[in-house]
């Protein structure tokens, strides 16, 4: 796949990085969990927060699987990525990875999410709403 289902570019800031002056791991994670609410407010009029507050839809990680390969130090330019791999009944696979501007990745994870309901915490369908718009995105980002 060379098309992503959704990339947004990322300066590293300062407060990203550990005393070694690159970036501390679990800031990946809080990368990639808004670049996914990010996507989810281009792809739903009531974006992320319409999702998770009005609605009581979770969207909870139940898997992760992650690769560091090289740093990305404070005031890289990173492109940071989405890919859908699946979608399930009631789960989304994502393919995650964070680029540098030299074509070098530098991290790479495969997160899968289970849509949840916030009031009983149980797994649920994804909405249908919400699997035809992410299925519509992918079909644009892979020229379908």
């Amino acid at each position: 796949m060379t098309d992503h289902t959704f990339k947004c570019k990322h300066k590293i800031h300062f407060s990203e990085c550990d005393p070694a002056g690159i970036v501390f791991y679990p800031q990946y994670f809080v990368l990639f969990n808004d670049l996914i609410e990010s996507w989810f407010d281009t792809l739903l009029p009531e974006g992320y927060h319409g999702v998770i507050g009005p609605r009581r839809v979770g969207l909870p990680t139940v898997h992760l699987d992650v690769d560091f390969k090289a740093v990305s130090r404070m005031g890289d330019e990173v492109w940071l990525s989405i890919d859908v791999e699946r979608i399930g009944q009631k789960s989304i696979t994502l393919v995650w990875s964070c680029t540098g501007a030299d074509g070098v990745v530098r991290m790479a994870a495969r997160q899968t999410i289970v849509t949840t309901s916030l009031d009983t915490h149980q797994s649920i369908a994804i909405p249908d709403d919400i699997r035809v718009a992410i299925e519509r995105a992918v079909a644009v980002a892979h020229g379908g």
